[in-house]
C-alpha cells in the first residue's frame, strides 16, 4: 500500500508546485473563464487608475467646495454651456462676469474654441487695489478688456500641462509654476479650484486678479 500511495503523493506535490508557480507569475497567464478570485489582490495595482489620471478628470482645490452641487452653476451644469454663460451661473464668479459683460467680451469668450480661463473669484476682486479696479472698470474697452483677455490662454490646458509659459489672448505670456494640485500664476496668484470644464474651455479659479506686465 505504501508503494502505491507514493506516486499519488508525488503527483499531488507536483500539482501544488505548479499552482504556486502560477500564482507567483502574476495574472498574465490567466485564461478566459478561469477563476481569478485568488489573484485579485495582486492584479489590482496594475489596473487601478493613477492619481494623475484621476486628477485629470475631476476638478480639484479647496475652493471647489463653494461651487453649487447641482443646477446650472454646478460642475455638471457648467460643462454644458460655453464659458461666459457657464461662469454667469456660478455665484463664485459673479464679479468676473460683471467685468466681462461691461467689457463686452461675452460673445468673444463664448464663441472661442478651446481656451483656458484663469478666473479670479469674487474674493480676488475684493482684495484688488480699489484705485486700479476703478480705473479698469472706467475703461471697459481699453484697460479692462486688456486685463480680462490676459486671463485667457490659448488651448484647453490640462492640469499635467499647466506648468509652463502660455500665450494669452491679450498678447503677453502667462507663467504658471507647480504640479499635481498646487499651482501659482505669475508668481503670486494661486489656483484654488482647477480643471473645471465648460463646453469650450477649461477653467482654473484663482485667488488674485492678474495684471499684464505692460
Amino acid at each position: 500500500m505504501r508503494s502505491m500511495n507514493r506516486p499519488v503523493a508525488l503527483a499531488a506535490a507536483g500539482v501544488t508546485l505548479a499552482l504556486s508557480l502560477t500564482a507567483c507569475g502574476g495574472s498574465s497567464t490567466t485564461t478566459a473563464g478561469a477563476d481569478t478570485s485568488g489573484d485579485a489582490a495582486s492584479s489590482a495595482p496594475a489596473t487601478a487608475p493613477s492619481s494623475d489620471a484621476m486628477m485629470s478628470d475631476q476638478p480639484f482645490g479647496a475652493a471647489c467646495s463653494a461651487v453649487p452641487d447641482s443646477g446650472k452653476g454646478s460642475f455638471d451644469g457648467m460643462s454644458q454651456d460655453p464659458v461666459a454663460t457657464a461662469a454667469s451661473n456660478n455665484p463664485v464668479l459673479s464679479t468676473l462676469v460683471s467685468a466681462v459683460t461691461q467689457a463686452k467680451l461675452v460673445d468673444t469668450l463664448n464663441s472661442a474654441q478651446d481656451i483656458t480661463v484663469l478666473a479670479p473669484t469674487n474674493d480676488a476682486f475684493a482684495a484688488m487695489d480699489k484705485a486700479t479696479l476703478n480705473k479698469a472698470m472706467a475703461d471697459p474697452k481699453g484697460l479692462l478688456s486688456k486685463v480680462l483677455t490676459y486671463h485667457v490662454l490659448k488651448g484647453k490646458i490640462a492640469p499635467d500641462q499647466l506648468a509652463g509659459t502660455h500665450a494669452s489672448l491679450e498678447g503677453a505670456d502667462v507663467t504658471v509654476m507647480g504640479s499635481d494640485e498646487s499651482f501659482t500664476v505669475d508668481g503670486g496668484a494661486k489656483v484654488v479650484c482647477g480643471n473645471v470644464q465648460t463646453a469650450n474651455a477649461t477653467v482654473y479659479l484663482i485667488d488674485q486678479v492678474l495684471l499684464p506686465k505692460s
